[in-house]
């Protein structure tokens, strides 16, 4: 079944094909998001896939063996990393590992030197300064930092365009109050408040996410207001007005579509502000607990072990990269909806 593109569509799906960048970008990052998400098939301390007298387990799902299902003498959890574990299952059967034999958190004892120890065969891009694996700690490092910019730029979006589409289409003293209060807010310190959070509560994902919500809606507020002032006094939302369509339908249906337009093209950028906000919060400890994957917490081990200089550099392209492959996705898409490209 074939899906029928209208023709302003499909002139916009092309002119976002003809920015070759932004095009090959996004394919670039949508790999990356896959491998990222599917990182405990690319990166851990467990195996895929274990066989084990013609009975098949998979670690990295069932997390909780215990070491008696392969002949051990423990009930605790099984250490796949154990040679003894290792040879038990091998006189019996096979064991199907993932390309990195390192979790996030798994620290390798049998280093060449302490750690920070340098790229190796086996740490292809090192260890920190606990011995754990940086290629692994920066595939998952990558996946929170993107997942949780993309839930923070969705929230952020669906708050910002509501308040904005209110403000812009009411006018008036519902604009003017708002627009005060809003003015008020984004004066606030948002680090300091920031700070402040972190010294009640525990950080967290969550905790974050809530946090940095708090101020990043604001950023799409201008941008839906404007397209709502001028799209309010247009013909058709007159006569929708004079027909009684409520105005909710009026504001939803005829009118954001339009400023919506404005919105996606600002939206690759506010993504992007997601992820430096995180990695920011990070490397200043104020971020995520102690001992997650992030990448913020990367460059501070890079700032605090500058003779391990793969740490500072790892980090680096990590985000430069990342930010960049975002960022020319961004253009791309503002050439998209361009109205002077976009024309039929």
């Amino acid at each position: 079944m074939m899906i029928k593109l209208s023709p302003l569509t499909k002139r916009r799906f092309d002119q976002f094909c003809a920015n070759r960048r932004g095009f090959w970008s996004l394919w670039l990052f949508l790999i990356l998001l896959v491998l990222a998400c599917a990182a405990e098939f690319v990166a851990n301390d467990k195996p895929i896939l274990v066989g084990f007298k013609n009975q098949f387990y998979m670690p990295v799902i069932q997390t909780n063996l215990p070491e008696t299902v392969f002949g051990g003498d423990f009930e605790t959890a099984t250490d796949y990393r154990d040679p003894y574990v290792q040879e038990l299952i091998t006189k019996n059967g096979f064991m199907i590992w993932p390309p990195i034999r390192y979790s996030y958190d798994t620290i390798n004892y049998d280093l060449p030197q302490p750690a920070p120890s340098p790229p190796t065969r086996d740490n292809l891009l090192g260890t920190d300064d606990q011995g754990r694996d940086v290629l692994a700690r920066v595939i998952y490092g990558f996946r929170i930092s993107v997942l949780f910019g993309l839930i923070l730029t969705l929230c952020s979006s669906v708050i910002g365009v509501c308040i904005g589409a209110l403000q812009g289409y009411y006018g008036g003293r519902v604009d003017l109050v708002t627009q005060r209060v809003i003015e008020m807010w984004s004066s606030l310190p948002s680090l300091y408040i920031l700070i402040i959070f972190a010294a009640f509560f525990t950080p967290g994902f969550w905790t974050l996410l809530l946090i940095l919500l708090l101020f990043s809606w604001v950023s799409l507020v201008d941008v839906v207001r404007a397209e709502f002032l001028r799209g309010r006094n247009f013909d058709y939302v007159r006569a929708a007005r004079a027909l009684g369509v409520s105005n909710i339908r009026i504001m939803f249906r005829h009118v954001l579509p339009n400023a919506m337009v404005a919105t996606l093209t600002l939206l690759p950028f506010v993504l992007t502000g997601s992820i430096t906000a995180l990695t920011s919060l990070d490397f200043l400890g104020l971020g995520l607990p102690p001992g997650s994957p992030s990448l913020g917490e990367l460059l501070a081990q890079g700032k605090n072990n500058l003779q391990a200089p793969w740490l500072g550099v790892t980090a680096f392209l990590s985000l430069a990269i990342m930010l960049t492959l975002l960022a020319f996705i961004g253009e791309a898409v503002r050439d998209a909806f361009d109205p002077r490209k976009t024309k039929l």
